[in-house]
């Protein structure tokens, strides 16, 4: 456990939005999916996932960053869409509900809890561990988080800001806890959190962090790590699971969607700033990734507030 408490101490935990939805037209999405880790939380309804594993009221889905999920929201008869078709026409399958009229809504009605969870503020905890989407059940702490992160999220009332961080904080303690309690993907567990443990590779995470938009080849890697360019790759894969070019893919394309959602430059701008000086194949990338292109990134965001 005391390497479990080391991780959690490492993490840096910032809340990024809750939204009530009910549901207007039944819908399953074959490849639902966030660059953030989300918690769908159920309060009236039903909904499935994945191999028809069912979510009844007062349970939640939890999908880890970067991970896809077919799920369906609603009951009876339900059209099958993809993840770019159901973001252009979300406003026909979600309606927003106010947390003033949370308690009166008619229907099947959810709460979405989006947040990252990062390692020394580089690596996705979550996607790191390679865990899939999961159903939270028989929580009542956790769900009294949720309920706590939204209700004063919508208030005025000085102090909100610290107690919505304090409360994600807790939340992301509560995850942990819960797949360790109920011994959760313990071998993923066991072998992708060790890693954290390798002041080498918490450099290479920090260094690629630092200069996103520079030279990350293996060579430059390996200098960091002061290992040899013909092993960098396999010994960050050994650890990580993953090759070292695809993780920087996934990093820049992370900042990449952050830009987007936070700022108003170009797309040419933001693929320079993420180190792609080709726009075209920036783009190109991006959208293989998220399905959906960068330029439809920003109207996404602008769907998900209304």
């Amino acid at each position: 456990m005391e390497d479990y408490n080391k991780i959690l101490e490492s993490l840096s935990i910032r809340f990024l939005k809750v939204k009530h939805f009910r549901v207007v037209e039944p819908v399953q999405v074959s490849n639902y999916y966030d660059v953030e880790n989300i918690i769908i939380y159920l309060r009236k309804g039903e909904m499935t996932f994945g191999n028809d594993e069912v979510v009844k009221s007062g349970e939640a889905l939890f999908i880890p960053g970067g991970k896809n999920a077919e799920v369906k929201f609603g009951s009876g008869n339900a059209q099958t869409i993809h993840n770019d078709d159901f973001l252009n026409n979300r406003e026909k399958y979600w309606q927003s509900v106010s947390q003033q009229h949370i308690d009166d809504a008619e229907g099947e009605i959810f709460t979405c809890v989006n947040f990252e969870a990062k390692v020394f503020d580089s690596v996705n905890f979550f996607a790191s561990l390679d865990i899939p989407p999961f159903k939270l059940e028989d929580n009542p702490v956790l769900f009294h988080l949720i309920e706590d992160i939204a209700r004063e999220n919508s208030s005025v009332q000085p102090g909100k800001d610290r107690i919505v961080k304090l409360n994600t904080e807790r939340l992301v303690v509560e995850i942990v806890r819960h797949i360790l309690d109920r011994k959760l993907f313990v071998e993923q567990l066991a072998t992708n959190s060790t890693y954290f443990n390798d002041p080498r590779l918490i450099d290479i995470f920090a260094y690629i962090k630092e200069n996103i938009s520079g030279d990350l080849s293996n060579k430059v890697l390996a200098g960091v790590a002061n290992v040899s360019e013909d092993y960098v790759g396999q010994y960050f894969k050994m650890l990580t699971g993953i090759n070292p070019q695809d993780y920087i893919e996934y990093q820049r394309m992370e900042k990449a969607v952050t830009l987007l959602r936070t700022t108003k430059r170009s797309i040419r701008e933001i693929g320079k700033d993420v180190g792609y000086k080709d726009t075209a194949y920036f783009c190109r990338r991006f959208k293989m990734m998220f399905g959906i292109p960068a330029g439809k990134m920003r109207r996404r965001e602008s769907l998900m507030n209304v």
